[in-house]
C-alpha cells in the first residue's frame, strides 16, 4: 500500500446523526469531526452504540436523523473489518481466495486473479505472517489466523478510509503486535483510521484520538482529555440510566 497524498485523506463529519438497532436508539444525536488522516479508537461500555456507529459510518445503516458527511468518500475507498463472530466460518472458502476478495474494487467479482493482483495476493499474505496457509479453509485457522487473513484483505483494498470492529478480540499478543505494527503502517500512509476497542491501556498507548460513547457522545478529542476517571464514570452513570429506563419501558409494554 501506497502512502496517499494529504489532500486525499478522507474527513467524515457527523451532523446531529442518531442510529437506532432494534428500533432503539443506540447512538443518540452524535456531532463531531474525525480528521483526515487520524487515527480514533471508539470506546465506552457495553451496549454504548460503538459497534452501531461504526456501521453508520461504513454504510450498513443509515441514520434515522441527521447526516454523514463524507466530502465524496466512495464505498469503495472504505474498508471495514467485522467483528470475527460476524463471519460465517462454515463457508468452504480457502485462505487465498478469502483474502483475494480484498481486489474486487480492481478485478470485479467474476474476472480471475492473475497478474500484478495475484502478486498483489502473495504479498499480503507474507505480510501478514500466513504464508503456508495459503490452502486452508478459512473454518480451520484459529482466531489469531483469521485475524490476520482479514487484515490482509484490507490490505489488499488499499482503502483511504479503515473501519476495524474489535480487531484484537481474542488473538495472542504475537498477533496483535503485528496487527498494531499494521495498523500503525496505515497510519503513517495518511488513512483515517477509526477502530472500535475495549483495551483501555492500548488505546491510551496507540491511538491518539478516542471518542467515548456512553449512547451518546461523552468525550471526543486527544486521548489522554478523553480517558479521564471523571469521563469513565460519567458513561458508566450515562449508560446505567439508559437502561434502567428502557427495562421500564419494556415492562410497561409486556
Amino acid at each position: 500500500m501506497s502512502a496517499l497524498p494529504s489532500r486525499t485523506a478522507p474527513e467524515i463529519r457527523l451532523d446531529n446523526v442518531t442510529f437506532s438497532y432494534r428500533r432503539h436508539p443506540a447512538v443518540r444525536e452524535l456531532s463531531g469531526r474525525f480528521a483526515p488522516g487520524s487515527l480514533t479508537a471508539i470506546i465506552g461500555p457495553n451496549g454504548a452504540g460503538k459497534s452501531t456507529l461504526l456501521k453508520g459510518l461504513v454504510g450498513i445503516l443509515k441514520p434515522g436523523q441527521g447526516q454523514i458527511i463524507r466530502h465524496g468518500l466512495k464505498r469503495s475507498d472504505i474498508a471495514y473489518l467485522p467483528q470475527s463472530t460476524e463471519l460465517d466460518r462454515n463457508f468452504p472458502i480457502s485462505v487465498i481466495d478469502f483474502i483475494a476478495l480484498g481486489t474486487w474494487s480492481v478485478t470485479g467479482m467474476f474476472r480471475s486473479i492473475d497478474g500484478r493482483e495475484a502478486s498483489r495476493v502473495q504479498e499480503a499474505i507474507e505480510a501478514v505472517g500466513l504464508s503456508g496457509l495459503e490452502h486452508r479453509i478459512i473454518g480451520t485457522l484459529s482466531g489469531g489466523q483469521l485475524q490476520r487473513a482479514l487484515f490482509a484483505r484490507m490490505l489488499l483494498q488499499d482503502a483511504r478510509l479503515l473501519l476495524l470492529d474489535e480487531p484484537f478480540s481474542a488473538i495472542d499478543s504475537k498477533t496483535m503486535a503485528d496487527l498494531l505494527a499494521l495498523i500503525h503502517r496505515w497510519h503513517g500512509d495518511n488513512r483515517t483510521i477509526i477502530a472500535v476497542l475495549h483495551d483501555l491501556d492500548m488505546v491510551a498507548e496507540h491511538f491518539p484520538e478516542s471518542l467515548l460513547l456512553a449512547g451518546c457522545k461523552v468525550a471526543w478529542g486527544p486521548t489522554d482529555q478523553v480517558l479521564t476517571p471523571t469521563n469513565l464514570q460519567t458513561a458508566r452513570h450515562l449508560l446505567e440510566a439508559s437502561d434502567s429506563g428502557r427495562d421500564v419501558e419494556i415492562s410497561r409494554v409486556a
